[in-house]
């Protein structure tokens, strides 16, 4: 999902960006008569001259829907820029784990993906999402596990632990945590049953 996610922000900027060169390199190099096509009520571009004529963008101003208008308009598009932002962030580059040996780190992602590979291979287990934290000596792992349907979460509780246990082992001197939330969905329903 994060690699897929990757590519599609990748793809359009990319598409964005080749669209934005394109139209700049058309427009300076052939000369094109685009300042004909500006509403009748712009001032025709010349030399020092602004696209809308100062009285009609006097009168705009005056207008009882101009003010709140353009405050709407600003708060909406700095309250979407910023969650933009917290997303990337949050989804962005984690820390890396030194390990004991000198010169040697463990990125969080690459042990969510190990980790989640050995959960998804226990049996019941339909699927499974990890996320790693790691602070000061101690690793936090958090794992959601979808069980298959008719699986109970104490038939899997004996292979997480040793999950757990072996995770821990290859951490030390780290203490490991291991959080696990479960869900499964049942034939008769599409709710999902949550266990802690």
């Amino acid at each position: 999902m994060r690699r897929s996610r990757t590519v599609l922000d990748r793809t359009a900027l990319a598409v964005v960006g080749l669209v934005f060169l394109l139209g700049g390199t058309w427009l300076a190099l052939t000369g094109a008569p685009w300042a004909t096509r500006f509403p009748a009520r712009w001032a025709e571009p010349g030399a020092r001259t602004v696209l809308l004529d100062p009285a009609a963008l006097a009168e705009l101003r005056s207008t009882d829907w101009w003010t709140p208008s353009v405050l709407a308009a600003s708060i909406a598009a700095t309250a979407l820029l910023a969650l933009g932002c917290v997303r990337l962030l949050r989804g962005g580059a984690r820390p890396s784990i030194p390990l004991p040996a000198p010169g040697s780190t463990l990125r969080t992602r690459a042990l969510e993906d190990v980790v989640t590979r050995h959960a998804v291979g226990i049996g019941g287990v339909g699927h499974c999402r990890t996320r790693v934290l790691a602070r000061h000596t101690q690793v936090q792992v958090r794992l959601r596990v979808r069980l298959r349907p008719d699986v109970a979460p104490a038939a899997v509780l004996p292979a997480l632990a040793e999950l757990a246990g072996r995770t821990e082992s290859s951490l030390t001197p780290y203490s490991v945590r291991m959080r696990v939330r479960f869900s499964t969905r049942s034939h008769r329903s599409h709710r999902r049953p949550h266990v802690r």
